[in-house]
């Protein structure tokens, strides 16, 4: 990335509290933090805004939810159905283990729509990339003959299975 320079030198960095995704729901951002702080070990709610109903100032709408997942903060927003969520934002998931890839696969799934290479969108509209650990490494191996295997395999997935992208890799 080409830093842009002024008279006198570089820009100086700024320093920022921190960098949190926003995430932009319709009206159901409490039920999808909750929903996801349930399936994540070191996830917490921490924090729910409301503000006065328009149509019942006695009622409290939901307007922001706080939430952590595996430590990472994230905030929703009830913004309405003026932006939603599309696949150019999705959130990225690192396994280690097959059975940590099935586990989320198959929880985040119900009653979203499975995508392609290890891609789904949950329910709620949110795009999430299960990706084993082991996917990257075979994509980049050195040999490119093993690494078009592993590209050409993953192809023909959604979710990613480790044993398969192997055997492809092995000529298989």
């Amino acid at each position: 990335m080409k830093e842009r320079r002024g008279r006198l030198g570089p820009a100086p960095k700024v320093h920022v509290n921190g960098i949190t995704p926003f995430l932009w729901f319709d009206d159901d951002a409490e039920e999808a933090a909750e929903f996801y702080v349930s399936i994540f070990e070191d996830s917490r709610s921490t924090h729910v805004r409301r503000m006065s109903d328009p149509a019942d100032l006695r009622k409290k709408k939901v307007l922001l939810v706080e939430f952590e997942l595996a430590g990472q903060r994230i905030v929703a927003l009830n913004g309405g159905p003026a932006h939603p969520l599309t696949p150019a934002f999705s959130l990225y998931v690192s396994c280690s283990t097959q059975k940590q890839v099935d586990s989320l696969w198959r929880r985040l799934l119900r009653g979203g729509n499975a995508v392609q290479c290890g891609w789904l969108e949950d329910r709620f509209g949110l795009s999430w990339q299960i990706i084993p650990d082991r996917l990257p490494e075979l994509l980049s191996d050195p040999d490119p003959g093993r690494a078009g295997r592993a590209m050409a395999a993953m192809m023909k997935m959604q979710k990613i299975d480790i044993q398969t992208l192997e055997l492809a890799v092995a000529g298989q």
